[in-house]
Order: structure tokens, then C-alpha cells, then sequence
């Protein structure tokens, strides 16, 4: 018989906070090509989604250093379904029929030019973030194995570093190829990799902090022994 599955007071905010991240940093802002001048680098292109976006990989972190690898992969299996239930509104919104008046064909205009191709944006994101967040769970699992717990700040880098790069290498591609120049699209994947790698480290002293607050208020920390890594199920 299985054991009762534990109550966790916070696991629930941190997953709806996770869903509301990656929503809006792939709807708000991944469609955005910007532009930085940064000291001996230049003029840098980045998509504006990656401001907010690593967030997403920092409540991935936390979740499974608290919870295990099977909360973290529940997380990513919802917010996979409300990328998909998003991009299916917006084409169902944009493709009803308009009401009369020059304001609104402006804002179907306006509609068109920033969801137009969100099933695009959808569908690379999805398929990015999934690859890239359970990898990004799999390696922090096996590295808290490997270190005994100890070393937080290498597994929370390390993993982010492994899974930002299994994202990165596909989202632009897929979401933007044919659509910004080929140039543009390499120029912006290698930037979001770089800076949303930085982003990690920067945020080491907060994850640290929210880490050791969840494991004092739910007394959990998982190892992830026995877990089966598969990541074609959400049971936990």
C-alpha cells in the first residue's frame, strides 16, 4: 500500500507563482527583440522575456531541492498545460469575428502583431522548457546525491547552466527561424543562455535563503533515491 502523500503548506503558492512566470515572460515578453550597450561587449540583443524568465528555472531549483524531482516535474507538466490552453485562446480570440469601428480593428491589429504567433512561441516553448526544466530537476537530483546535500550553490548553478543550454539551443530556433534574421536569432540564444546562467548566480543568496526557510517550515528535504526520473507522468 502506498503511503499517504504528505501535506506541504507552500508547495501550491510556488507552483501557481511558477505557472504565472512562465505565461507571462513567454506571452508578455519573448516576442521582443531588445537591445542593451553593455562595456567591452557592445550593443547586445536579448529577448525581453529573459528579464523574468530564469525565474521560472528558480522556483524549478527550489522545487526539487525541497520537494523532489517528481513536485518539480508535476510544476512543469502544469505549466505545459497552460502555455497550450493560452495559445489555443489567443487563436480563438484573434480568428472571432470583429465589431465595427476604427478602434476596433486597431486593437485586432494590435492582436495579431502580439499574439499572432504565439501557437509558434507556444509550441517552442513548450517543447524548450520541458527539455530544458526536467533536465535542469534531473541534474540538481543527482547532484544533491552525489554531494550529500552539501554545496547548494554548485547544483543550483550547475543544473540551471545544464538546462538553460538544452532550452536555449532550441527556443529561438524554433519560435523566431524565418521570422528575425538568422544572425538576430543566434545573437539573441546565445545572450538568453549567457544572461540567464548570470541570472542564477546573481540570485544564489535568494535561493539559499528560500531553500533553507522551506525546508524549516515543511521539514522536508527529499533525496531523490528511488525516484523514477521518467518524464512522462505527473503522479508525485
Amino acid at each position: 500500500m502506498d503511503s499517504p502523500r504528505r501535506h506541504h503548506r507552500y508547495y501550491d503558492l510556488i507552483l501557481a507563482a511558477f505557472v504565472v512566470v512562465l505565461l507571462c515572460s513567454n506571452f508578455i515578453g519573448a516576442g521582443k527583440a531588445a537591445v542593451v550597450d553593455l562595456p567591452f561587449f557592445g550593443t547586445v540583443h536579448f529577448g525581453a522575456g529573459i528579464l523574468f524568465f530564469p525565474i521560472a528555472y528558480f522556483f524549478g531549483d527550489i522545487l526539487t531541492e525541497v520537494y523532489g524531482y517528481a513536485y518539480d516535474r508535476r510544476a512543469v507538466w502544469a505549466g505545459f498545460a497552460a502555455l497550450a490552453f493560452a495559445a489555443v485562446m489567443a487563436q480563438i480570440v484573434i480568428a472571432l469575428p470583429v465589431g465595427p469601428g476604427a478602434y476596433m480593428d486597431n486593437y485586432q491589429n494590435g492582436l495579431e502583431t502580439v499574439f499572432g504567433n504565439s501557437w509558434r512561441i507556444a509550441l517552442a516553448s513548450m517543447f524548450s522548457f520541458w527539455c530544458g526544466s526536467l533536465t535542469n530537476g534531473f541534474v540538481l537530483a543527482k547532484m544533491k546525491i552525489w554531494t550529500t546535500g552539501r554545496f547548494l550553490w554548485t547544483r543550483t548553478i550547475g543544473s540551471t547552466a545544464v538546462g538553460e543550454l538544452v532550452d536555449s539551443s532550441f527556443f529561438y530556433m524554433l519560435a523566431f527561424y524565418g521570422i528575425w534574421p538568422t544572425h538576430e536569432v543566434i545573437q539573441v540564444a546565445l545572450a538568453q543562455y549567457v544572461l540567464k546562467t548570470s541570472w542564477e548566480v546573481l540570485a544564489t543568496p535568494m535561493t539559499y535563503w528560500v531553500v533553507n526557510f522551506l525546508k524549516r517550515k515543511e521539514n522536508e528535504d527529499y533525496y531523490d533515491t528511488h525516484t523514477n526520473f521518467t518524464p512522462f507522468r505527473v503522479k508525485v
